[in-house]
This record gives structure tokens, C-alpha cells and sequence, in this order.
């Protein structure tokens, strides 16, 4: 490491850096942007696209749910002439006072300085402004027309006191200190595939030797690919100087695709950009590698050697995630690797966070083979695999899994399940975490006596539980309760509940059984809905008799419907005059039902952060996060998306 910081010379250890960063600081000369805009088509902006295909969350709109969709070609019935075309790396700003007609645009040494004489330099145009001038004379026809003009006020001279270098206070502040003052510049998520990122970081680096030594780890800390040519000259640059591949921490491929470069797919292999070789190559520069978020984009490019590397040859290595990786081709290459050649050591402590989401041709062995190894695991993403039961009781009882996921998993018994989860100690205790959401009119994983043995046992650290597609009904009402008094998420859809059973969620409860009166407030911020029979749009705007849209149900702020209440709930907002403090929401095949916060003003601004959802701050997220970040990329399409 010693290598890494600054020298006493003037010229940093790396005089490449400033000009080729690496991981998401690169920019591609040779790409074109592409327009994108919010899922409605409402906006868009240079500075929010991501990939093709892929969304994130919006951090400039208030109301929760509001996404950037990274593809949006604009409406055929928009006229031409009415589309707007915004040029990469540039935001909208304030109009000046004088406007640059661009058609007639013939220079800088060619404009008129209010009259017949025709700028020469830039100090004339500085003159210019310092002359309070009124406007430029683009094709001003009153040539003998001279503005007044008037001397330029005499500024104070002010004594500059030269800080001799290393001894400003921001330079004196403990490394710790100033690392974190640092992070605060990075971006997690590429504002444009195409354009320069992190700018602020490039110029701490050419401030003093004590903040390019600083700012040194926090530029190298996660590199994120959103395309080859960017992953291609971060290798070769960390090739150059190994010492910069001792401080990578994450490798972030969620926003990577070849969508919008005008390639095919053969033309990339053929370029050699990123292939197995050079990902396995890349692996072997970073030694101190905690975090590697693959995804589908890059399942023809993920090897034997790779995924051996992963489980063995990375020994702080925490997560792993190879969402959406479900091709043939990369089972055979996952299977080879975990049972051919060199065994797997018999633990893999290190390795903590674990997402095989969307991986659904992976043998069910090969979960008796890898979830028996895990010691310490806490996040497990198995969304539509093929484990069985008998690969979670293979869990080792010194994991403690805080986020659990086993939606559409058609292998798993009902009743094992519930025995699972109920008596496992690696889960019994410690969820926060537990989506089990399945398509009932496909599969089923809960009816109603396993819904009934398994809400009673759910520790009281849940804080999010998707039952969706379960079998759940009236009867459950009293099991359902006191739950949401600690969770601030609850998936219902498919359920088979009456209104008056969902507004016993929002008031004084008195389970008729017992006899016992529950006054607890509800902690609930999301309910899912979809697909519930006695919802309709009727039922919903009965204010006597329904409570989930009045401020009695706050702190509610997301309902999630299915298409058949959302459609008719959009075209009511269209209609009708007053607002009734509630917004539609919706993006791919979801749909949501979002509180306006200016509906209820005395309450407190909640941005949806929490932290169990690890840089996410909308709701309903069905994948897990592998990563503490902003939410974006492949990762966010199948978060919220699907």
C-alpha cells in the first residue's frame, strides 16, 4: 500500500489517473447516449440514464415509487418538431439573459460587440459582461447604434495568504475523517453510461498530495461497468499499476449491457473486451475483493475458473450475485465448478450474502453442496430456483439470516418449509427479511393450516413479509394483527380478505377468541393488494366503510393493486378536479398507490429509507440486495419491475 499514496514530488504516483480513471470513472469517446425518461414518459434527462432495460430509483421526486426507466423512445403521435433532444453531460439550467442563435453561429471571433466591431479574443467577450452589457448584436441593423459604455468598478485588492502545502485544516484531518468527508462525492450509479462521472473525485485528486493519497481508496473502492470499453481500460490501467487493485472492494456489474454501443453480441466477443479470460484476469488483481454483483449479461462470460476463483481464491470475499443467470450453458459451467476438479473446503466462512435469483436450471444438488458450506450466512436469495428442503435444513445453525427469499420456489414442501423457518436456528430468531410470494393460479406454497401454524411463530425482528399467493383469509385476521404492529411491509395479494378485515390492520382490535384489545398503532408503510377479490375501486373510495385511503391508516404510504384497480384508478385521477392526496404509481407489470406528503403536513417527511433495505428507499423490492448502494441497473428491474 505504501505504494499508493503520494509522493514528495510534484507529479502523482499514477500521471495516467486523472485522464483514465478507472472502473465507472472512464468515458467512452466512442459511444453515443440515448434518451431515457420516466416510466409515464413524463421527462427525461441526460443525467439519469442507466442501462438498457434497466431502472432506478428517482431521488428528485417526493413521492415514493417514481422511477427512471432507462429506455424510453419518444411517442410516435409526438410531433417532431416538439420532441426535445438534450445533449449528454449537460443539465437544464436557467436561460441566461442573452440567447445564441444557433443557426447562425459562426464563431467566437465573429460576434458583434453591440455594434460594427467583432470580437477578437476572449477578454473582449469578458469585457463585455463586465460592461453590464444588455445583449450581444447577433445581426443587430442599427450598426451606428453604440451602447453607453461604462468603466468597469475597480475591485479591492485582497491579500492572499498562501497555505504552505500539507497544512490546510482539511489536509489535518484524520485519514478516517477525511475518507468519509470524500465518500460523500461518489456516485454510486453512473448519471449517463456514456458521459464523464465523478468529475469531483478527478479534482481531488490534482488538489494537494494529501487528498490524492485520500481520495485514492474512495475512487477504487467500487468500480462499476456499465459497458465493456469502460471495463476494459479499468484492467488495463489496474494491469499498469497493481498496487490500485489492492483497494477495490466492489465489482458492480448490475448496469452493464451492450444494448446502445451498435454492437451484436458476436461483435463483442470478438473485440475481447470483457470475456472469461479477462474477468478471471481482473479477479486475480484484487486481492481484498469483498463484494462481486454479476448478473444475466454476463453469464456466457462467467467460467469454471471464475466461479472457482469467487468461492476459493478470494478469502475476504462477502457477497456474491448472479442474478438472472439461467441459461444451460451456465449451469453446466456452475455445476463443474462446485463438484468438479478441486473440492470446495468443507466451510466458506467469509462468504455472507448469497443471491442465486432467477437461476432456475441450477440442479437441485448443487444447494445440498453449497448451503452446507455457508457458516455465517445472513442474506440468501433463492427467488425461482430449484431448492428443496432439504437443502435449507443443510443450512448450518451458526448462520443467522436476517433477509430470506424462497418466492416461486416449486420444489419446497409446505409443511417442511414452515418446520423450517419456525425451527431453524440459523432463521427462527433472526429474520427481517422473508418474501415467499408465489403464483397461486400456478403453484401454491402455503395453504391455509400452514399459513395458520406459521404466522403465530414469526419473530418479532420481521420487518417486511410477503405471503403473497398463500392462503389466507378471514380467519387469519387475529394472526395478521399483531404483526402489523412491528412490520412495515405486508404482502397480501391473492388473499382472501374483506375490507372490514384489512381496517382491523388500522384500528382498535379485539381478537373475539381471547377477548384481548390490541391499541397498538400499525407500523405499516406497504400493503400489498393485488389481486385481492372484495378491493375494487368502489370499495376503496367508501370512505365509511374503508380506512385505507383516510389518515387513519397513516403511516400507509404505498398500496400495491393489480392492473384491473390501476387502470381505472389512473383514469380517475385524469377526471376528476380535487385531489384526493393520493398518486398513481407504476412500472412494468406493478402498480402502486402512493400518498401524496402533502396530504398529511403535520407528519414528519419519510424518504422510505430503512436499514434493513440497504440503500433502497421504495417499497416492495422482491429482489434482495447483495450490496449497500443506491438501487439501479438489472438489479432494480427485477426489484421493482417484475
Amino acid at each position: 500500500m505504501a505504494s499508493v499514496t503520494s509522493p514528495s514530488h510534484s507529479k502523482p504516483p499514477f500521471p495516467h489517473l486523472t485522464s483514465v480513471p478507472c472502473g465507472d470513472h472512464y468515458h467512452s469517446r466512442d459511444s453515443s447516449p440515448s434518451s431515457c425518461g420516466t416510466p409515464d414518459g413524463s421527462r427525461s434527462s441526460s443525467q439519469r440514464r442507466t442501462s438498457f432495460g434497466s431502472i432506478k430509483e428517482d431521488v428528485e421526486d417526493g413521492i415514493a415509487q417514481s422511477f427512471v426507466d432507462s429506455h424510453q423512445p419518444p411517442s410516435p403521435q409526438e410531433p417532431k418538431a416538439e420532441r426535445k433532444v438534450e445533449r449528454p453531460g449537460f443539465e437544464m439550467q436557467q436561460a441566461p439573459d442573452f440567447c445564441c442563435p444557433c443557426g447562425g453561429f459562426l464563431g467566437w471571433k465573429q460576434i458583434r460587440l453591440g455594434g460594427k466591431s467583432l470580437s477578437r479574443s476572449y477578454s473582449d467577450l469578458r469585457g463585455l459582461g463586465q460592461l453590464q452589457a444588455k445583449g450581444w448584436a447577433w445581426e443587430s441593423h442599427d450598426h451606428d447604434h453604440q451602447p453607453q459604455q461604462l468603466a468597469p468598478p475597480k475591485e479591492p485588492e485582497v491579500e492572499v495568504l498562501q497555505t504552505p502545502p500539507g497544512t490546510s485544516l482539511l489536509e489535518k484531518l484524520p485519514p478516517e475523517v477525511l475518507d468519509q468527508i470524500i465518500s460523500n462525492l461518489a456516485l454510486d450509479l453512473p448519471p449517463n453510461g456514456y458521459t464523464p462521472r465523478n468529475v469531483d473525485l478527478v479534482s481531488c485528486l490534482l488538489a494537494s498530495h494529501t487528498l490524492h493519497a485520500a481520495t485514492l481508496g474512495v475512487l477504487y473502492r467500487n468500480m462499476t461497468f456499465p459497458h465493456s470499453i469502460i471495463f476494459s481500460k479499468a484492467l488495463n490501467h489496474i494491469a499498469q499499476y497493481p498496487a490500485l487493485g489492492t483497494l477495490v472492494r466492489r465489482l458492480d456489474f448490475s448496469h452493464f449491457t451492450s444494448v446502445g454501443l451498435g454492437r451484436t453480441k458476436q461483435m463483442n466477443a470478438e473485440i475481447q473486451n470483457l470475456t472469461s479470460r479477462t474477468l478471471l484476469q481482473c479477479l486475480d488483481l484484487l486481492p481484498n475483493l469483498k463484494e462481486c454483483l454479476l448478473q444475466e449479461h454476463l453469464e456466457g462470460d462467467i467460467s469454471v475458473d471464475v466461479i472457482r476463483k469467487l468461492f476459493m481464491g478470494l478469502p475476504n470475499l462477502r457477497a456474491v450475485d448472479f442474478c438472472g443467470c439461467s441459461t444451460q450453458s451456465f449451469s453446466a459451467v456452475f455445476q463443474e465448478a462446485l463438484v468438479g476438479g478441486p473440492a470446495l473446503p468443507m466451510t466458506l466462512p467469509n462468504l455472507k450474502r448469497l443471491s442465486l435469483h432467477e437461476c432456475s436450471t441450477i440442479p437441485t444438488p448443487m444447494f445440498d453442496h453449497l448451503l452446507s458450506r455457508l457458516v455465517n450466512l445472513t442474506h440468501l436469495d433463492l427467488t425461482h430456483t430449484q431448492v428443496n428442503e432439504s437443502a435449507l435444513t443443510l443450512i448450518p445453525e451458526t448462520a443467522r439470516i436476517s433477509h430470506l427469499s424462497l418466492s416461486r420456489c416449486t420444489r419446497l414442501r409446505p409443511s417442511a418449509l414452515v418446520e423450517f423457518l419456525t425451527t431453524h436456528p440459523s432463521v427462527n430468531e433472526s429474520l427481517v427479511y422473508l418474501n415467499l410470494l408465489t403464483d397461486p393460479t400456478r403453484f401454491r406454497l402455503l395453504e391455509e393450516e400452514d399459513v395458520s401454524a406459521l404466522l403465530p411463530k414469526l419473530p418479532d425482528t420481521l420487518r417486511s413479509l410477503n405471503l403473497g399467493g398463500a392462503k389466507v383469509t378471514s380467519d387469519h385476521v387475529p394472526l395478521l394483527v399483531p404483526l402489523t404492529k412491528h412490520l412495515h411491509e405486508l404482502g397480501l395479494s391473492s388473499a382472501d380478505l374483506s375490507v372490514q378485515d384489512v381496517n382491523c390492520f388500522f384500528t382498535r382490535y379485539q381478537d373475539p377468541a381471547t377477548g384481548k384489545e390490541n391499541n397498538e398503532p400499525s407500523t405499516l408503510c406497504y400493503l400489498d393488494l393485488a389481486k385481492v377479490p372484495q378491493m375494487t375501486i368502489g370499495a376503496i373510495f367508501n370512505t365509511s366503510t374503508c380506512l385505507l385511503l383516510s389518515n387513519l391508516s397513516y403511516p400507509l404510504q404505498v398500496i400495491e393493486f393489480s392492473d384491473k384497480i390501476i387502470t381505472p384508478l389512473r383514469e380517475r385521477a385524469k377526471t376528476q378536479r380535487v385531489s384526493v392526496g393520493w398518486t398513481v404509481r407504476d412500472l412494468g407489470r406493478r402498480g402502486w398507490y402512493v400518498r401524496d406528503p402533502a396530504s398529511i403536513p403535520e407528519q414528519p417527511l419519510d424518504d422510505g429509507s430503512r436499514y434493513w433495505k440497504m440503500g433502497a428507499r421504495w417499497w416492495g423490492m422482491r429482489k434482495i440486495p447483495m450490496a449497500v448502494g443506491d438501487v439501479g441497473g438489472l438489479y432494480g428491474h427485477y426489484m421493482f419491475k417484475k
